[in-house]
């Protein structure tokens, strides 16, 4: 339901290592009351995360370094000391995993070098090794259902036929064959019910919208059972069935704001089961054996669960009173009698218990980093700040040590500051232990992250104001935010620098061009440059989602929507940098062509305007190989030292065993030597 085509950054850490501390000028620098977290400590694979309860309950299984590589990983429910590893991937890190229904495999996806051409391998429990069933290439495999009752089989995508759609095939597990169930001639997805038949489909429309229409034996009817135009296509779809199949589970913002939770019975009446006014729902907790709603998380200020009846309605409450953070249920047994539940304190690192239901009992199953145990972490502040039109904009600050000596959330002094950018633009920041705020404050900088008008989650209006607005109105909620800072006494105008991924990279390159003097230096990752461009070189696969981009953005296809997305894009306005700027880009990157990367370099080198520019040849939008990860943050810590005055660990040893490639700008960062740099 969700806008299909988002351009999000999901970077993730490993490790190396250095020690001392660097510090910026002397006349600028920060004193943090803190010692120094080590990047590999924040960056580097954790010990255990991703945990999930087999469905019969006997068996869990986790992501965990394997010589250094995030690996899948097993242990009996009963003793999780005997753990064992099920695969050896030597250098592309596993990081989304799920269980065969009937227990006897963990499933996974992977892609090879960042292409996001996922292939779904599975390995079994006891014996054998990992197999490859779709074994395609160029081809992106998608998940379409999986079931309670029939548990030999699961339902995926392909698009090895036509590269813009996904053909529905039956996957038998235990043989490995694909049968094609339903061929796709132009849906953007479908559901099936607990029988692992397709019963709906949404196509998406001209207009940006989408109209979703039920499938009986492969053949769609006539008149859509829902339809909704571009202002709902973010807030509205079906997210499940129940296992008798005849409740079909929707998020709905027609004829409201924001997305409620909806149940539409067999005469296509639709029930109201839970909204709220200030955010989308969408986030449901289904019961195992029946599949009807028993809860939902409403995500404003902090995600909480909200139970619907009593089903749920103790355990959460249970869950709650332990005082742990904030907690989500990860996975359930089949026979409900056991939940996986992680929890985040937010200011020390995230853990994951077994629950158990009858006994009331909670048992630690790990904690994903315990080098970050009695490490110097800081809480994440709420907040919201008004934009310039009266918007509210949820925003999340961090803190250095020492610097909110009362707690009170408010800085006792100014420091200087980094506005963190997320990703999409459709996406969202949320409140939660941050690997990212936690490492930039542990070097003397308040961080900021704020949700910027097009952000999802707070109802459609709020999404619809960030239409056509890229490097406008969209930016402005942004300077916005620094001036509220600034205010606030949180940081000073001439201490601010601006970092982000994905869209946030663009934000970052706007930043940098349109604004010139408002931002000390930025930071962008993986943002795309040219408008025209980026819309050019999406990949296939995103067709269904073309008409939403178009009319959020701009439409390529007309000589105005050419001349709009020109003028919004950084490229064009490049001459007008002044300020440092460090870039780092994955050579295969689907969404974000490396030419984007390519072009704006190019274009500060002619204008002689000092630019460092970072790739790596194995990575794509991100970079999910922690070992590269922790070689671009060694290269931004020490650019942002001088920059803004906090203190960095030197880059040492951080690039070795990593591919960055300097291919431009070596100079302009300390510490980065020029045996690294590459041509181009």
């Amino acid at each position: 339901m969700r806008i299909a085509t988002k351009l999000l950054l999901g970077a993730t850490g490993i490790a190396l290592a250095a020690a001392a501390v660097a510090a910026g000028p002397s006349a600028t620098r920060t004193q943090v009351a803190a010692p120094l977290i080590e990047r590999t400590k924040l960056f580097g694979n954790p010990e255990k995360t991703g945990g999930q309860l087999s469905p019969d309950g006997r068996w869990i299984s986790f992501i965990a370094p394997r010589d250094g590589v995030l690996n899948v990983w097993v242990a009996p429910a009963d003793n999780p000391a005997a753990a064992k590893p099920l695969t050896a991937e030597k250098t592309r890190p596993i990081r989304q995993t799920f269980w065969a229904p009937d227990s006897s495999q963990v499933l996974f996806v992977n892609d090879k070098g960042g292409d996001e051409n996922f292939r779904l391998y599975g390995v079994p429990v006891v014996g054998g090794e990992a197999r490859d069933y779709t074994p395609f290439e160029k081809v992106r495999v998608i998940p379409y259902g999986q079931s309670r009752t029939i548990k030999d089989r699961v339902l995926i995508g392909l698009n090895n036929r036509d590269p813009r759609w996904h053909d529905v095939h039956s996957l038998d597990l235990k043989t490995g064959k694909l049968t094609l169930v339903m061929q796709n001639d132009g849906y953007a997805g479908f559901m099936a019910d607990d029988q692992l038949n397709i019963r709906i489909g949404s196509r998406p429309r001209a207009d940006g919208g989408d109209d979703w229409f039920r499938i009986v034996d492969g053949k769609a009817e006539a008149t859509p059972i829902v339809s909704y135009g571009l202002d709902d296509s973010a807030t509205t779809g079906a997210i499940g069935f129940t296992t008798d199949g005849k409740t079909i589970y929707w998020a709905d913002s027609r004829d409201r704001n924001t997305g409620a939770l909806m149940a539409q019975d067999a005469s296509g009446k639709m029930t109201l089961i839970a909204e709220d006014p200030r955010v989308d729902l969408a986030d449901a907790l289904f019961n195992p054996k029946t599949g009807v709603i028993e809860a939902y998380r409403a995500d404003y200020l902090k995600n909480e669960y909200v139970p619907v009846g009593d089903a749920v309605k103790a355990d959460l409450a249970f869950l709650k009173a332990q005082n742990k953070g904030e907690f989500t249920i990860t996975s359930r047994t089949d026979a409900d009698d056991k939940w996986l539940v992680a929890f985040d304190p937010v200011s020390a690192p995230a853990s994951t218990w077994v629950y158990d239901r009858k006994a009331k009992t909670l048992k630690q199953l790990y904690v994903s980093r315990p080098a970050l145990v009695g490490a110097p972490l800081v809480p994440m502040i709420p907040t919201v700040i008004k934009s310039r039109d009266g918007l509210d904009l949820v925003s999340y600050l961090t803190l250095p040590k020492g610097v909110d000596a009362n707690g009170d959330g408010r800085a006792d002094k100014p420091v200087p500051m980094v506005l963190f950018v997320h990703g999409g633009p459709w996406g969202r920041d949320g409140y939660g232990y941050n690997s990212y705020h936690q490492w930039l404050a542990n070097r003397g900088y308040a961080v900021l992250s704020v949700n910027f008008r097009a952000s999802t989650g707070f109802g459609k209006k709020f999404l619809a104001a960030g239409n056509m607005e890229w490097g406008k109105k969209m930016h402005d909620d942004l300077l916005d935010a620094v001036d509220w800072a600034v205010r606030e006494g949180v940081t000073t105008k001439d201490k601010v620098a601006i970092m982000g991924g994905s869209y946030g990279g663009y934000a970052t390159l706007a930043g940098l061009a349109f604004t010139p003097d408002t931002f000390a230096c930025g930071v962008d990752i993986v943002g795309p440059s040219n408008l025209n461009t980026l819309l050019a070189s999406i990949p296939a696969y995103w067709e269904a989602g073309k008409q939403q981009m178009y009319r959020r953005m701009g439409d390529p296809t007309t000589p105005e929507g050419q001349a709009i997305l020109k003028e919004r894009s950084p490229l064009f306005a490049a001459d007008k940098i002044k300020k440092p700027l460090l870039i780092g880009q994955g050579a295969n990157d689907p969404r974000v062509n490396v030419r984007e990367s390519d072009q704006i370099v190019d274009a500060m080198k002619a204008k002689n305007i000092p630019v460092t520019y970072v790739v790596f040849p194995d990575e794509g939008h991100g970079f999910a190989r922690p070992v590269n990860n922790i070689a671009f943050n060694a290269v931004t810590e020490n650019f942002l030292a001088p920059c803004l005055g906090g203190r960095a660990e030197p880059i040492g040893g951080a690039l070795e065993g990593s591919t960055a490639e300097i291919r431009h700008g070596t100079e302009f960062v300390k510490g980065l030597a020029p045996t690294r740099a590459a041509a181009r």
